[in-house]
């Protein structure tokens, strides 16, 4: 058996059951399930919430990171393994560093901190090359506009040379898409 490969995911809080997005995590979670991934996310509510039940309703293995930062948030209860951390920073570099590839789907300014940071160091070469994917077109004009920028000059960067994120349209679309870059199937 090989090494467990985690995808990391990203996403609002604010989302409940029966909310497209929730429904859109859930299929996700079970999507990646079936591709051989383990699920990794921030470990509360919304999007967190609704990846992990969908990876457990498919029989995977689950991990959230959390922080005491967030002192009234709640672990969910489709967690299989907490990793407790202190500051809000710390999580963010430890959902990273436990990742094989990495989802965001739609969020706030958490969401678009996370994609932005993973998104810099690997154009900026601080962190390996790792399979990253969107989910649905909501961040589309923000990678748009950002690329503006990026492929307007020649330079040594990353996105420069090659899209680093891709923009998946369901949620079998994302996890097609890190199986292939990840060449589990």
């Amino acid at each position: 058996m090989g090494k467990e490969l985690i995808v990391t995911v990203f996403g609002s809080s604010r989302p409940r059951e029966g909310d497209a997005e929730y429904e859109d995590a859930r299929i996700l979670g079970r999507a990646l399930v079936k591709h051989g991934f383990s699920v990794c996310s921030g470990g509360y509510a919304g999007v967190m919430e609704a990846v992990s039940r969908g990876a457990k309703e498919a029989g995977g293995k689950t991990v959230g990171v959390t922080a005491d930062f967030f002192k009234t948030a709640k672990l969910n209860s489709w967690i299989d393994e907490e990793v407790r951390m202190k500051t809000w920073e710390e999580r963010l570099f430890e959902l990273i560093r436990r990742a094989d590839g990495f989802v965001a789907c739609k969020g706030g300014t958490g969401t678009l901190v996370e994609l932005a940071v993973v998104w810099e160091m690997m154009n900026k070469s601080v962190m390996a090359w790792k399979p990253f994917a969107v989910l649905g077109n909501f961040w589309r004009p923000v990678l748009d506009r950002v690329r503006e920028v990026e492929l307007g000059h020649p330079a040594p960067w990353g996105e420069a040379n090659g899209r680093l994120v891709y923009i998946a349209e369901t949620p079998g679309d994302v996890a097609s898409h890190l199986s292939t870059k990840l060449k589990q199937d």
